[in-house]
C-alpha cells in the first residue's frame, strides 16, 4: 500500500499512515457469537469499543432455514439501533458451533443445532454485501481471550468453554490452529471413557458426553427427582431446560452437596483432556470459559488445573496456567470481528486499532 509504513509490536501490526486516504465510511465491524442456546451480536467501531450490544435465543429446534433468517434479523435489529447502515458496516465475523470448512464458510455439522452443511457465509454475504469469515465459535473466543483478554501475549493458548457440548479452540503463535479444510481443536469429542452417553452424534464415552453443562444438568435432574438434590427442586424441579448454569451454581450455594459432587467430577473429565493436550501442544495458557465456569469458577478451576497438574508429565507441571476468560459472553464476538478485521482489513485500507 503506498504511503504506509508497517511497524510490528507485539503482535500487533499498527499502520502509520502518511496521506493516504482511509475510507471512513466502512469503520464498523460485527461479530457474531452463534450459541445452542443464545446468540450474540455485537457492532464494534474501529477501534474495537461496542457501539451496540443484542442478544436472543437461538431456538435450534425450529430448523435451518429460521435459524439463518433469525441471524440476519438479529444483526439487522444491531445495526438500526445502532443507526449504522449496511453500507459503513466493513465486515462480519461469525463464530458457530462445531467443525467449520473455513475457505467456503460452512457449518459442517452442529448436532446441537440440527445443522448439517450450512452455508451461513454465502448467507450473510448476500444479505448484508459485505465480506463474511465463519470460524468455530470457541476459536472465535479463544482469539478474542488472546487479542483482548486473559491470553494476550501468549504463545500458545488454548481454550476449553462447556456448555451445551464441549468446545475446544487454540491460537499458536498469533494465529488460530486449524486443517487444511477444516477448523481443529474438537476438544468435546475426545475420547475419555467406556461409557454409553452420545451427546447428538454416534460417538460414545467422550469428554462433551460425560462432562458438558448439558450432561451435568441431565444428572443434577436425575438427583432432583430422586431427592438428594433438594434446593435444586426448588429452584429448577426437573425439566432439565430450567436447570441452567445459574441455577446449578444457586443450588451448590444453598447447600445441595450432591450437585457439588456433580460439577467437580465433570470438571476432573476435563482436567484428564487438558493434560491430553498439555502432552501435544505444550500450551502455555489454557482458557476455561462459558457460562458454567463463570457460575462456578472456583469450584470448576480448582478441580480442572489440580487433575491436570497432576496427569503430566513432571516437566510439563509449570509450563502451563490455568486461567478464567477475562471477555465474559463478549469474548465470542469480539474475537470473530477481530478476526475479520485480521481477514479483510488490507483489503479495505483500513488503520489497525492498537489495543
Amino acid at each position: 500500500m503506498a504511503g504506509v509504513e508497517y511497524l510490528a509490536i507485539d503482535h500487533l501490526l499498527i499502520i502509520v499512515r502518511n496521506e493516504v486516504e482511509v475510507s471512513e465510511t466502512k469503520k464498523y465491524w460485527l461479530g457474531f457469537d452463534l450459541g445452542g442456546t443464545k446468540m450474540l451480536s455485537v457492532l464494534f467501531d474501529d477501534q474495537f469499543q461496542v457501539v451496540m450490544r443484542k442478544r436472543k435465543k437461538t431456538k435450534g429446534m425450529e430448523g435451518v432455514v429460521a435459524g439463518q433468517d433469525r441471524i440476519a434479523d438479529l444483526i439487522q435489529e444491531t445495526l438500526t439501533d445502532s443507526l449504522i447502515t449496511v453500507d459503513q458496516l466493513a465486515g462480519i465475523g461469525i463464530g458457530c458451533p462445531g467443525p467449520i470448512e473455513l475457505d467456503k464458510g460452512i457449518v459442517c455439522i452442529a448436532p446441537n443445532l440440527g445443522w448439517k452443511r450450512v452455508a451461513i457465509g454465502d448467507f450473510l454475504e448476500k444479505k448484508f454485501g459485505c465480506p463474511v469469515v465463519v470460524m468455530n465459535d470457541v476459536d472465535a473466543g479463544v482469539y478474542g481471550e488472546f487479542r483482548f483478554g486473559a491470553a494476550v501475549n501468549a504463545f500458545c493458548v488454548v481454550g476449553v468453554f462447556p456448555g451445551t457440548g464441549i468446545g475446544g479452540g487454540c491460537v499458536h503463535d498469533g494465529r488460530i490452529l486449524r486443517g487444511l479444510r477444516l477448523s481443529a481443536m474438537e476438544i468435546g469429542h475426545m475420547k475419555i471413557a467406556s461409557t454409553s452417553r452420545s451427546s447428538g452424534v454416534d460417538m460414545p464415552g467422550t469428554l462433551e458426553c460425560e462432562a458438558s453443562r448439558l450432561s451435568i444438568a441431565a444428572e443434577c435432574v436425575k438427583l432432583a427427582y430422586r431427592g438428594e438434590a433438594p434446593e435444586l427442586l426448588k429452584l429448577g424441579g426437573t425439566d432439565i431446560a430450567n436447570v441452567r448454569s445459574k441455577t446449578i451454581a444457586q443450588a451448590i450455594k444453598n447447600g445441595d452437596k450432591s450437585v457439588e459432587r456433580v460439577v467437580r467430577l465433570a470438571a476432573q473429565q476435563v482436567g484428564y483432556g487438558v493434560a491430553n493436550i498439555v502432552h501435544i501442544l505444550s500450551p502455555d495458557v489454557i482458557i476455561l470459559g462459558g457460562g458454567l465456569v463463570e457460575a462456578v469458577p472456583e469450584i470448576y478451576v480448582e478441580e480442572v488445573r489440580r487433575v491436570a497438574k497432576r496427569s503430566v508429565m513432571e516437566c510439563y507441571e509449570e509450563t502451563f496456567d490455568v486461567r478464567i476468560a477475562a471477555l465474559g459472553d463478549d469474548a465470542g464476538a469480539m474475537g470473530a470481528a477481530a478476526w475479520a478485521f485480521k481477514s479483510f482489513a488490507n483489503d479495505l485500507a483500513v488503520p489497525v486499532p492498537v489495543v
